[in-house]
């Protein structure tokens, strides 16, 4: 069962920076997509951003020319960089990975706080 444990999250004022990590372990196969998504509050949780093995990108709209996702296929571990923050960015942000193993697999992470004041 592949774990995924992210860190990073925390609170920062509006224009600032973060920088979200997450480290997959239990490997026994080489990971397909990694990624990140976010909920916040009464909403559903919404896709932030992908980053395939090879290296594509995906990101939502609201967050282009903010964020940027990155990843280390050696040591398992995609990062996210959000820069600009705004308070609309404020969500639970959880890492994401899907596996080839018998069939696709998808993966989740615990969740981390992100909270931008005003």
């Amino acid at each position: 069962q592949v774990q995924l444990v992210e860190s990073g999250g925390g609170l920062v004022q509006a224009g600032g920076s973060l920088r979200l990590s997450c480290a997959a372990s239990r490997i026994t196969s080489s990971i397909n997509v990694m990624g990140w998504y976010r909920q916040a509050p009464g909403k559903q949780r919404e896709l932030v951003a992908t980053i395939a093995r090879g290296g594509t990108t995906n990101y939502a709209d609201s967050v282009k020319g903010r964020f940027t996702i990155s990843r280390d296929n050696a040591k398992n571990t995609v990062y996210l960089q959000m820069n600009e923050l705004k308070p609309e960015d404020t969500a639970v942000y959880y890492c994401y990975c899907n596996v080839v193993v018998f069939g696709l697999n998808h993966y989740w992470g615990q969740g981390t706080q992100v909270t931008v004041t005003s």
